[in-house]
């Protein structure tokens, strides 16, 4: 049986496991090699690495942890997670069970994008979620957030306030978007029927057959943690703007014994900085834990 097992080697994952290593403490890292923002091209805002590639970031990262030989990786998927007697135990796809004595959940959540063609294909390059990350890089042109949450609003005046004076709000998607107070703010009521990638920008196709071109499109999609391990352990929840996430503690501690959680899955704010500071909060829970055991109890949900 080993110590810790982290469900998820990215931000908040590694950076837990780097935590862990360096007390000597036996961890396996199983991951399915599909971080969030494998997609983008930069991660921006990241203090010593603004600008630098996601997947470089991740590969320094990893190759911090690997010099540590208590912490072993895993390149696969949990398809089970449960509760033993004495231990928990993981049930991946291909590589068998993994027994443990806490289990740290870093797997983030899953993007339900907008169901237009070409999204999938446009996202995290100029179909954009975050103008904190994306916005600098797109400044002085024109942009447009997709009107597909009730807050889509809230966004692009955002947008319009320091990033572009050229800010469209889509608002023919079928939800009921708050158009108070959008501050000089264009409204399009055409529905969109799909999204043009290229290399300077994203063209909005609409329903009567025209289209606009715009330098980025930006889109809060609601998250899902169905069928993820937080919700296989039962894990308390609660609603954030966009969806669910995990409740933890000070710590990182859950609602369930044994299991602690950091990164976008125990956040309803999504980002790369928040995670490595709640990965590394984590994985010190973690290993606080197996030496004083009543040190951090699970979460209490309010009833």
């Amino acid at each position: 049986m080993i110590d810790v097992a982290i469900i998820g080697g990215s931000f908040s994952g590694l950076t837990a496991a780097l935590q862990l290593g360096r007390a000597s403490r036996s961890v396996t890292v199983v991951d399915a090699g599909a971080p969030r923002n494998r997609m983008s091209p930069a991660a921006h805002g990241v203090p010593g690495w603004d600008g630098v590639p996601p997947s470089e970031i991740l590969a320094r990262i990893r190759a911090d942890v690997m010099a540590y030989p208590t912490v072993r990786f895993v390149s696969d998927e949990v398809m089970g997670v449960a509760r033993d007697t004495d231990c928990l135990r993981l049930e991946c796809a291909n590589s068998g069970s993994v027994e443990t004595r806490r289990v740290l959940l870093a797997h983030g959540i899953r993007d339900r994008l907008p169901d237009l063609p070409g999204a999938a294909e446009a996202w995290g390059t100029r179909l954009l979620h975050c103008p904190y990350c994306h916005g600098f890089e797109l400044r002085n042109r024109p942009l447009a957030v997709l009107g597909i949450h009730p807050m889509s609003g809230h966004q692009a005046t955002m947008l319009r306030a320091d990033w572009s004076d050229d800010v469209t709000l889509l608002t023919g998607m079928g939800v009921d978007v708050d158009i108070d107070g959008l501050g000089g703010v264009s409204l399009d009521a055409r529905p969109v029927t799909a999204l043009r990638e290229s290399d300077d920008g994203i063209t909005a196709v609409f329903e009567n057959g025209t289209s606009s071109v715009f330098a980025g499109v930006f889109a809060a999609p609601r998250v899902t943690l169905a069928d993820t391990p937080a919700e296989m352990l039962g894990c308390a929840m609660a609603d954030g703007p966009l969806g669910p996430f995990v409740l933890v503690g000070p710590m990182g501690q859950t609602s369930v014994q044994g299991v602690f959680a950091a990164g976008d899955c125990a956040s309803p704010a999504h980002s790369v900085t928040p995670a490595l500071g709640a990965g590394a909060m984590a994985g010190v829970g973690c290993h606080q834990s197996l030496l004083f055991p009543d040190m951090f109890p699970p979460f209490e949900v309010s009833k």
